[in-house]
């Protein structure tokens, strides 16, 4: 026994739908007047029934809505002594930038001949910055320095991405490589590397003690980005990748978390891949969940 196909469904209610049906009711009035379906006659009413539609538009892509990135915060830190006119400095919060002040402090603290100041630092930063420049930052005529706040921002605009994310081909990848611009450094900034509006700073900072390589990204135009609102990143240092989420064939899996999540029940697994989707070790595609 033969079990036929189900029927696709027609809805009466759509433009779709309603042509459909014209057409069947206009091939079922000429069967019944002639018996048959002659082909000319079906010619003639499919051709005006065909040129209701619009076969030339492509489907518009699902497209992923970023909003722009909230506008973050440095501390911006300005020394001035005899010896140097301006030295300016930007740190991540006020408690970083105290340090670096309060080094400086502690290796000048031998300009103090004030008896009432004591023969050692204070350990605390921020004690140690007022004991040297007073808490009215009058104690040194010749020295002195500014502490404050700015706001950062990016371009501060939203993207609009597709959510079927596909990198750039092999061509408009080497037309990218050849059009990057290097910006050495200089006294107001640092060595960078401008590709594709993504900067990379790569620096010697004396602060932590190690070569220090920054990525910015909030730059990048809509085609690097995912639909996450992040961009694929795979960086090696001599041979060894040390971080890739590029999601490329073979590119390296974080064993532990494939171990952590085939080790954990339900519940906590949706837990470990919360926590990794944060880190960026994975990321989240809207289309597929």
């Amino acid at each position: 026994m033969t079990v036929p196909e189900p029927k696709t469904p027609v809805d009466q209610t759509g433009p779709v739908g309603c042509a459909v049906i014209s057409l069947r009711q206009q091939l079922t009035d000429l069967e019944e007047r002639t018996g048959e379906w002659p082909s000319a006659d079906v010619v003639a009413i499919l051709e005006p029934w065909l040129e209701q539609f619009d076969f030339t538009a492509a489907p518009q892509p699902a497209l992923a809505h970023i909003p722009p990135r909230p506008p973050g915060q440095a501390w911006v830190l300005h020394r001035w002594d005899r010896h140097e006119s301006a030295i300016i400095e930007l740190f991540a919060d006020k408690a970083s930038a105290l340090a670096e002040l309060a080094q400086h402090v502690r290796g000048n603290w031998d300009n103090l001949l004030n008896d009432d100041v004591l023969d050692e630092p204070h350990t605390d930063d921020a004690t140690a910055v007022n004991l040297y420049y007073g808490p009215d930052r009058d104690n040194r005529p010749d020295e002195g320095y500014s502490l404050y706040a700015e706001t950062v921002r990016g371009r501060g605009r939203p993207r609009i991405v597709p959510l079927d994310f596909a990198f750039p081909d092999a061509g408009a990848c080497e037309r990218a490589n050849r059009a990057a611009t290097f910006h050495p450094g200089g006294h107001d900034g640092l060595p960078c590397l401008e590709n594709e509006a993504v900067l990379v700073f790569a620096y010697l900072d004396h602060r932590v003690g190690a070569f220090r390589v920054s990525i910015h990204l909030d730059g990048a135009p809509e085609h690097l980005v995912r639909p996450d609102g992040t961009v694929p990143l795979r960086v090696v240092v001599e041979d060894t990748v040390v971080l890739d989420d590029s999601n490329a064939e073979g590119a390296p899996r974080p064993a532990l978390l494939d171990a952590l999540v085939n080790a954990a029940d339900a519940a906590h697994q949706e837990v470990i891949l919360a926590a990794a989707r944060t880190a960026r070790i994975l990321w989240h595609c809207p289309a597929c969940q």
